[in-house]
């Protein structure tokens, strides 16, 4: 029996009308995202980073030659507000991580791009965070794991 579980007994118990079973999904899935995040902190910290740092050094890695995008495509692919994204930036750009310079397809805009400084950052400290992200989730089997990605897939999926 876990926390949740006596969460669920008291709500019985208090009121026998509800169904609280969503309840239990609800508070297992809430309280992993808590013990999650301060996994995954601990490598960012490691690299001087928080995860929204991360988020975008990584964002910027993994969109491949020439490591550069917009701002409103770094905007939608972490799904943050315009005013989050400046401000990001702003920290990356004083930490020497990445780069703003004037978009040579319009010079209207802007592109962000990561500098020699953040390439070589966010490489090692990717490769990090993905051993952690499998000692993390070691206690599943694979096909645990496959099955739970599966299910969490197709829940997300109703919602994006």
């Amino acid at each position: 029996m876990d926390h949740v579980d006596r969460i669920l007994a008291q709500w019985q118990a208090a009121r026998p009308d509800l169904d609280v079973g969503p309840m239990g999904v609800m508070g297992r899935l809430n309280r992993l995202q808590v013990h999650l995040s301060r996994g995954l902190e601990t490598i960012f910290a490691r690299y001087g980073l928080s995860a929204s740092s991360f988020d975008v050094l990584a964002t910027l890695r993994r969109s491949g030659p020439p490591y550069a995008l917009s701002p409103s495509d770094l905007m939608d692919w972490t799904m943050v507000s315009s005013g989050t994204m400046t401000n990001r930036i702003d920290r990356l750009v004083e930490a020497g991580f990445v780069s703003r310079m004037r978009n040579p397809a319009d010079g209207r805009g802007f592109v962000i791009a990561l500098t020699e400084k953040g390439f070589a950052l966010i490489d090692e400290a990717v490769g990090a965070h993905v051993g952690n992200q499998h000692a993390l989730i070691a206690q599943l089997t694979a096909e645990e794991r496959d099955q739970l990605d599966r299910l969490l897939a197709r829940w997300l999926s109703a919602f994006e």
